[in-house]
């Protein structure tokens, strides 16, 4: 078999005549065409050596990225948990507003409140002028996956809509604080 060095000086003809099997690094092709252009082999295959050298990174390297990468994400990450559970917060408190919003216009149809969130969504039988859906189904649990607690009549108001926050207990403070329609 030829060596690298006598391939980049060889002519075309003998190019082709060259094993099927032999593998060329794309470094190699363009030592050739450059030596077929007029450039010197020397230089040429002087270059394809010096890549060679330069095929991929070290343990040492790839374990540095690694620990950055892990220092980063420990720096970042619990910020960004953080910045979830209270956008979790104010969602409850956007679709409780919708829901009042809802409750109030079920009202305006039918002269009542209802006397559960599912008639905002299918009409209840034996009411006139019920003119739904006023809500999407999906926005009648909180963004912890619970049925909002409504209550009518309520007690703060023609009627009551909360959520039990994060842990799903009355009471509690931070991501865990209820939610509800009179605060």
């Amino acid at each position: 078999m030829i060596g690298n060095e006598q391939y980049m000086s060889a002519s075309p003809e003998l190019l082709e005549a060259a094993p099927n099997n032999f593998k060329w690094a794309s470094t190699d092709l363009a030592s050739i065409a450059l030596s077929n252009a007029g450039a010197t082999g020397n230089a040429a295959a002087k270059r394809v050596r010096s890549r060679r050298g330069q095929r991929g990174f070290t343990l040492v390297e790839l374990l540095l990225v690694l620990v950055i990468l892990a220092l980063i994400a420990g720096l970042v990450l619990p910020g960004i948990i953080g910045k979830a559970e209270s956008a979790k917060a104010r969602a409850a408190a956007s679709q409780i507003s919708r829901i009042a919003m809802s409750v109030e216009s079920y009202y305006l149809d039918t002269g009542n409140t209802p006397s559960s969130l599912d008639e905002l969504v299918n009409q209840p039988s034996g009411v006139s002028g019920w003119n739904g859906p006023y809500i999407k189904p999906s926005l009648l649990k909180d963004p912890w996956g619970r049925a909002y607690i409504f209550t009518s009549p309520g007690e703060h108001g023609d009627f009551d809509i909360e959520s039990l926050g994060a842990d799903g207990q009355r009471g509690g403070d931070g991501k865990n604080a209820d939610i509800n329609s009179w605060e």
